[in-house]
């Protein structure tokens, strides 16, 4: 009983990150995750309580896939190498975990969602800035806070489909930075 009550809470995770992906979260009802989920709304409660722990579950448990996927993603070899692999990394979060990522960028000025973000590019912050230091760049802080902007606004337009030429964009990053 208790492995079939988890399948119906994944159904649950699926279709409501499905839906508030696409619909938006203000847009999707329990109700409605309900019909698609095939379970009762009532199930909904049981597991999640609301509309919103749900939607913290699903931004946190999101975070927590990505990481275990990227576990690697902040080891630091040598400068030039962190660099390319965060110029990479939104290309590559957006295509293992598109709709994580779209719900992310719909939810981007949502409290919890921005506070979640932040907590996972913190330890990266640090590390580049230390990249450029070590390649001799005049003013590190700046250029560290320049490639965090521009990552931000590529996974945004990777995750909605509006970037057109992402891999000149990754290829002219690289050769700004000398890569």
């Amino acid at each position: 009983m208790k492995q079939k009550a988890e399948s119906r809470k994944e159904k649950i995770m699926k279709e409501a990150l499905l839906l508030f992906a696409e619909k938006g979260y203000i847009d999707t009802s329990t109700k409605i995750i309900a019909q698609q989920a095939g379970v009762s709304e009532a199930l909904i409660f049981k597991h999640f309580g609301n509309k919103d722990n749900l939607l913290f579950h699903l931004i946190k448990s999101g975070y927590r896939r990505v990481l275990q996927h990227h576990k690697g993603m902040i080891i630091y070899r040598d400068a030039k190498s962190f660099l390319r692999s965060m110029i990479n990394l939104p290309k590559e979060l957006v295509n293992e975990e598109p709709l994580f990522w779209k719900l992310q960028e719909r939810l981007s000025h949502h409290e919890f969602s921005k506070q979640q973000h932040e907590l996972f590019m913190k330890p990266v912050y640090p590390i580049i800035n230390k990249a450029f230091a070590e390649l001799g760049y005049e003013n590190p802080e700046l250029e560290t806070q320049l490639l965090l902007l521009v990552i931000e606004i590529l996974w945004k337009k990777e995750a909605n489909g509006e970037l057109n030429h992402s891999a000149e964009l990754t290829r002219l990053l690289e050769a700004k930075y000398g890569l």
